[in-house]
């Protein structure tokens, strides 16, 4: 697979309607990446996490427009019979323009080009936004992984296992 593909078009509704260019995350993405990660999440994955999966060989992609703004990124850990989707996200001025959808079809492109037969994920169930877009995506609910979950005051909250068959 290359490390830039052609530009995709973004949905007319998006405030910045530039094309949007797929590309391998590299070390030197990851300041752009944590500016999202740290926006979007309580519990963000730090320098280490995403480096960490960068040289474990994980299929570690960003989505930047022409003007070459990250608009999101995702990290896939190929297994044996299936991809473990580890992150996905999209800047927080971004969502709800198509570009989540954008990057699940690229996780799920890489993984049927790998010959695997599911798509696996985690979301928290506080994540009901999250839940709903894999839902309507064909992901259904496979267990539950309890105290997964870093949560405010020490405490853990539990994942929702979901699955995509291929």
């Amino acid at each position: 697979m290359s490390s830039v593909q052609s530009p995709t078009p973004l949905l007319a509704s998006s405030p910045h309607p530039l094309k949007l260019y797929f590309y391998r995350m590299q070390a030197a993405d990851i300041s752009d990446v944590l500016a999202i990660e740290n926006d979007v999440y309580p519990f963000p994955w730090t320098r280490g996490n995403f480096l960490d999966s960068i040289n474990s060989g994980y299929e570690t992609w960003i989505l930047r427009n022409g003007a070459g703004v990250l608009n999101g990124y995702f990290l896939l850990m190929p297994a044996v019979d299936d991809a473990h989707l580890l992150n996905i996200t999209v800047h927080r001025d971004l969502q709800g323009y198509g570009i989540g959808m954008l990057l699940l079809n690229k996780a799920k492109a890489i993984t049927l080009d790998r010959k695997l037969n599911a798509l696996l994920l985690e979301v928290r169930p506080s994540n009901t936004r999250a839940e709903k877009i894999y839902e309507r995506y064909g992901f259904t609910r496979v267990g539950v992984r309890k105290g997964y979950y870093p949560a405010p005051n020490n405490q853990r909250e539990d994942a929702i296992v979901m699955k995509l068959d291929l």
